[in-house]
């Protein structure tokens, strides 16, 4: 049986836990974003749950920003492999325009954004859903690199390669295309938003050595 002076501690290790957790400030709201780069990846590297799975993250964390009001679909591709039909990226996304947290406008329609003359992602556009940025170059630790499994154009590859990593259902062998979301210039394919390099695999490991973390561009549909 505890004593008086027993549950006079407990009590007070109690409160101070509530209190502390009251201080807990809310994550800051961005109702009227409707572009952002995940601030992380999925559990299992490239392995997302196939498309659903990766608009559910998109859905998910523009919930907790406060724009989960909008229907979210992550900017990737399907290949026509697997029994599955294609699916470009490009058609997913609705039409814009979108803005990112703080307002600055990405693109004024599909063509604007797969204009690289024309698209406004950037190392200083491309926030999260929390407005904050992603470690980019020159950087330690560069997560740059972010997973779409499309060309240039916003389309599916064809099916003779994988660049999907399964149609993101591996997390081990195969690759994903990949932008940078911090070009540099807009000559070559190492300046592209969504179609730089395949990945050298579908781990979090070997998404972590290309140069990314298994982050995804998110566009609000509606």
């Amino acid at each position: 049986m505890r004593t008086t002076v027993q549950l006079a501690i407990v009590a007070c290790v109690v409160g101070l836990g509530g209190s502390a957790s009251a201080q807990q400030p809310p994550p800051p709201q961005f109702p009227n974003m409707t572009f952002f780069i995940t601030s992380k990846g999925g559990p299992d590297g490239a392995n997302l749950g196939g498309l659903e799975g990766a608009d559910k993250l998109c859905q998910d964390l523009a919930t907790t920003a406060g724009a989960g009001a909008k229907t979210w679909r992550a900017y990737l591709s399907q290949q026509a492999i697997g029994g599955k039909p294609a699916v470009n990226a490009r058609d997913r996304i609705g039409k814009g325009p979108w803005v990112n947290a703080v307002g600055m406008q990405i693109a004024a329609n599909v063509d604007d954004l797969h204009n690289p003359e024309r698209n406004n992602i950037t190392v200083e556009s491309g926030l999260t859903e929390l407005a904050r940025k992603i470690p980019s170059r020159p950087m330690v630790v560069n997560y740059h690199d972010i997973m779409t499994g499309s060309l240039a154009n916003g389309t599916a590859p064809p099916p003779d390669k994988d660049l999907t990593c399964g149609n993101w259902t591996k997390n081990g062998e195969g690759s994903a295309m990949l932008g940078h979301f911090d070009r540099m210039g807009t000559g070559g394919e190492s300046s592209s938003w969504n179609a730089s390099h395949p990945s050298a695999g579908c781990s979090p490991p070997a998404l972590l050595r290309t140069g990314g973390n298994g982050l995804l561009y998110c566009f609000a549909a509606n």
